[in-house]
């Protein structure tokens, strides 16, 4: 029979005793056997046990005993997000500079992307497939986390997660650069500037650690003169006409905050359509990668997601506690606001092109 206190560690920070399975077990009201089953995956648990076992391992800060083989695989594990990503320049430019960093280091990289996020996880772990396990899009109730913790690895969260007992994390703070835009706008006289937020499909996590973008950039607005008005505006061609079709009937904003890089194609595109001139007419900052900056007609003004700095910092932050090194704080990456051609001073306030025009 298993004794499931045989594999538990001492929770990070040490002094109060190994937290256990079957501590795991008494404080979420389930058997040792129930938590086991939730750690490996090996048997299907109900949702609702499954996340009191989940938020039970977080809240106790269980870890499995680190029982590691001496030989190392020289695998580093990167789980990219479970429910799809659209933004593929940031993904890409993170895998590029994260794979750099691991061959600089000696590892290779291994891509977790199984839809549910905990399945490749089980595997990869399990069979002691990888070294150290880099999580994207980490989220503070993410069912990713416990079999991190329980399966006692090194793990490196990215995002904007939680502070969770023994595992690194790097962060991604939006709020300066939101401040940053609307202050940008203002100077160049901006004085009604619309914020095309991130669609509402996302999965909810992502859109927590991006609202601090959306709401520093209110809460300067008031200050400086500026309306700042907020709409999602999913990535589709149809939705983006709608969208651009009712914020510029009657005028409208003189400047748009574009905060989804598959929507600024889109956008570029519907308001060309419209006879509009970027940036005569109408200025666009743009919240995305350097890649898809790149790639557009006009280098734009925008917010840049430090994705390679992020791959490189989760590599070495990996890689350092397989040399010993603690998870330690989190570090902090700052997306910068970088001047392009999007933007320029207001001359006048645009007029709807006519019908015949659009």
């Amino acid at each position: 029979m298993t004794n499931f206190r045989d594999v538990a560690d001492e929770p990070s920070g040490g002094g109060r005793g190994a937290v256990t399975i079957t501590d795991v077990a008494n404080a979420a009201g389930v058997s040792a056997s129930t938590v086991s089953y939730v750690i490996t995956g090996k048997r299907t648990i109900s949702p609702a046990t499954r996340r009191r076992v989940e938020e039970t391992i977080r809240t106790l800060g269980y870890r499995r005993r680190a029982g590691f083989p001496a030989s190392r695989a020289g695998v580093l594990a990167v789980a990219v997000p479970p429910h799809g990503d659209r933004h593929l320049g940031t993904e890409m430019e993170f895998f590029s500079a994260a794979a750099g960093a691991a061959r600089e280091l000696g590892f290779d990289l291994l891509l977790i992307t199984d839809e549910e996020g905990t399945a490749g996880l089980h595997r990869v772990t399990a069979a002691a497939l990888a070294d150290a396990v880099i999580v994207l899009d980490a989220a503070e109730d993410d069912p990713r986390v416990p079999v991190l913790l329980a399966s006692g690895r090194p793990a490196v969260l990215v995002g904007a997660p939680a502070h969770h007992r023994g595992l690194a994390s790097v962060t991604l703070d939006f709020a300066p650069a939101g401040q940053a835009c609307l202050t940008h706008l203002a100077d160049l006289g901006h004085r009604t500037v619309a914020h095309l937020e991130p669609s509402a499909t996302l999965p909810g996590h992502r859109l927590r650690y991006l609202k601090g973008f959306g709401d520093s950039f209110r809460a300067v607005a008031p200050g400086r003169g500026v309306k700042a008005v907020s709409r999602s505006c999913p990535p589709t061609a149809e939705d983006v006409r709608r969208c651009l079709g009712e914020l510029l009937t009657g005028g409208g904003p003189t400047a748009l905050v574009v905060h989804d890089e598959a929507a600024l194609p889109l956008v570029m595109t519907t308001l060309r359509d419209r006879g509009l001139q970027v940036p005569g007419d109408v200025s666009v900052v743009a919240v995305c990668s350097d890649t898809v900056a790149g790639q557009q007609r006009i280098r734009p003004t925008a917010v840049v997601v430090p994705a390679r700095e992020l791959g490189v910092l989760a590599v070495r932050r990996a890689v350092r506690q397989l040399e010993g090194g603690s998870a330690a704080e989190p570090d902090a990456v700052l997306p910068r606001l970088v001047d392009g051609e999007s933007t320029a001073a207001v001359s006048a306030v645009p007029e709807e092109p006519s019908m015949s025009q659009a």
